[in-house]
């Protein structure tokens, strides 16, 4: 069979989790905010929150959420950027046993409407700055209680007044809305510091977060992610992390959004498990504003996706930052490429470590060994996670034979909620998920990506992967960013579009096939190259060909 054998894991990591330690989020707040109560949790704009803040902030909302009638399982949609409010309404619903429906801000009327409606969250709370997006859908949903925050509302005066003017009036940053009814999370904090909280009793089998995504297949699905799974996926990136550490808390730089499953389960809730000082970039962005933080803390931990850090490679101030204290850079969300690792390793002086997860998976499933250079996978399968390719038909394939990768652990999810129909398709009865993934698994246990299943190139017969022409793609000095799809072709079935954001606008199409002919093969070769000021992307950077396939389909 195509596994992977325990003698693959790096020295000191064991093979196996002790699922023991850790029940359920609600414990893991307990723990974070009673060992740690006088350090720093968070810290926006120079506001400081403390562990024992954090405690009561979310003792409060709570209470708070408990005294309007919700109770364990009702759904809660937080649709917040990362900012203070967002810790202390994702741990106050946790600690109210509600199931968390991660909201992404920047959603429209048509996508939230659909998130809301699937999810039947009865609870929201959402920045101003997205007040108008809830009011257009509020009418036709199932919400109860709709929870109004500013940016500036948790910091102290004068800054909080400053800050929510200069959002409002001078950026201009806030819509005008009205939503009969809505109250402000500030008022919701202060009531709730005066009522009763009722611990509710969760285990591992309770839901923890709908986390919404296109997944292997379709339409945006609720990915059930149960508190067993969330803090399988702790415990496992816990051990593989184990020893980088000094083991008193450090701090750590959190640029992509917490509403991802990425940086929520990575960022978010391991170093809370840590007790480490979280600082919050509210636009990522905004690269002199992140360069700006990142030079003000020292940090030992930084994820990102690879658009990130080739943003920030090229940003000015980048190179200046002191690196003395930064241990782990993760990336994952979507392939990195060789030319940005190395990059990253000359300005930084330390690897960047790429590793691999989806959101059906809490995230992670497999990391590299910590330290180690750049090798082109995504890792060893990390404890208590099985990994193998499977054919079409659900067979295991040979060592090195490309096929979709499949994974079987404690991380993986119950289901797309509400969705039998779609489960059925990519959890097989035995436990297995199917990924949508291709790639291969090497004599060593490592694990390569070769691309997303339904983003494979099929040129007369041969396959082509995506990441495989980008790679080389932005090899080519005056190419800043690339993105790889098929387009039909009469005499092919397929050929190969490359859409290019530049940095040298001297450079031609015909420079950049010429290029990619040195190291493709043929078939592979860019026929059509499209030049863009910029690529779509999602929330958390990665590139959406699906939006480019649109466009050519047009």
């Amino acid at each position: 069979m195509n596994r992977i054998w325990l003698q693959s894991y790096p020295p000191g990591i064991q093979a196996e989790i002790d699922a023991k330690r850790l029940s359920s989020l609600a414990e893991l707040v307990d723990h974070a905010c009673t060992a740690y109560r006088e350090l720093p949790a968070y810290e926006q704009f120079r506001k400081t929150l403390t562990y024992g803040e954090l405690d009561e902030q979310t003792r409060a909302f709570a209470a708070w959420l408990q005294s309007v009638g919700l109770t364990k399982g009702d759904r809660i949609a937080i649709m917040l950027p990362n900012c203070l409010q967002y810790p202390i309404a994702l741990f106050g619903a946790l600690r109210a046993g509600l199931v968390v429906v991660n909201t992404n801000p920047l959603y429209t009327a048509r996508e939230l409407a659909h998130q809301l409606e699937d999810s039947g969250a009865l609870a929201i709370v959402v920045l101003e700055n997205f007040a108008h997006v809830v009011q257009e859908v509020a009418p036709h949903s199932r919400l109860k209680h709709i929870l109004v925050t500013s940016v500036g509302d948790l910091l102290p005066a004068p800054k909080s007044w400053i800050i929510n003017f200069v959002v409002r009036n001078v950026r201009k940053q806030v819509r005008p809305w009205r939503i009969p009814g809505a109250r402000s999370l500030r008022a919701v904090l202060r009531a709730g510091r005066h009522l009763h909280w009722r611990p509710e009793p969760l285990g591992g089998d309770d839901l923890a977060f709908l986390q919404y995504t296109g997944g292997t297949t379709g339409v945006a699905k609720g990915a059930m992610l149960t508190h067993g799974n969330i803090c399988a996926n702790i415990l496992q990136a816990l051990e593989w992390i184990d020893g980088y550490f000094s083991g008193e808390p450090g701090t750590l730089v959190t640029a992509i959004p917490l509403y991802h499953v990425f940086a929520l389960t990575a960022n978010c809730l391991l170093f809370a498990y840590l007790g480490w000082k979280n600082v919050l970039i509210i636009n990522a962005r905004d690269f002199p504003a992140l360069v700006a933080e990142m030079k003000r803390h020292p940090f030992e931990f930084f994820s990102g996706v690879n658009t990130l850090f080739n943003a920030l490679l090229h940003a000015p101030g980048f190179a200046e930052v002191n690196f003395s204290q930064l241990k782990i850079t993760l990336g994952g969300g979507m392939a990195v490429q060789a030319a940005v690792a190395q990059r990253w390793k000359e300005v930084t002086g330390k690897v960047l470590t790429q590793a691999w997860g989806l959101t059906e998976t809490s995230p992670a499933v497999a990391i590299n060994p910590i330290g180690d250079d750049f090798n082109g996978s995504v890792g060893l399968p990390i404890p208590s996670t099985e990994v193998t390719v499977k054919d079409e038909a659900g067979n295991d394939l040979p060592i090195g034979e490309p096929g979709e990768v499949c994974v079987r652990g404690p991380q993986v999810m119950r289901g797309y909620w509400n969705r039998p129909d779609e489960t059925a398709k990519v959890l097989l009865p035995d436990g297995w998920l199917r990924t949508g993934d291709i790639g291969y698994i090497d004599q060593k246990g490592f694990v390569y990506l070769q691309d997303r299943k339904k983003d494979m190139i099929l040129v007369s017969g041969f396959n082509v992967y995506p990441n495989e022409v980008e790679e080389i793609a932005v090899t080519h000095p005056g190419v800043l960013e690339a993105a790889a799809i098929a387009q039909p072709d009469e005499h092919s079935g397929e050929v190969v579009a490359l859409f290019v954001v530049l940095k040298d606008s001297a450079v031609t199409a015909e420079e950049i096939i010429q290029h990619c002919r040195k190291s493709l093969a043929g078939y592979k070769v860019p026929k059509h190259v499209y030049f863009r000021k910029e690529l779509p992307k999602s929330n958390v950077g990665k590139i959406l060909r699906k939006e480019l396939r649109a466009e050519l389909a047009r």
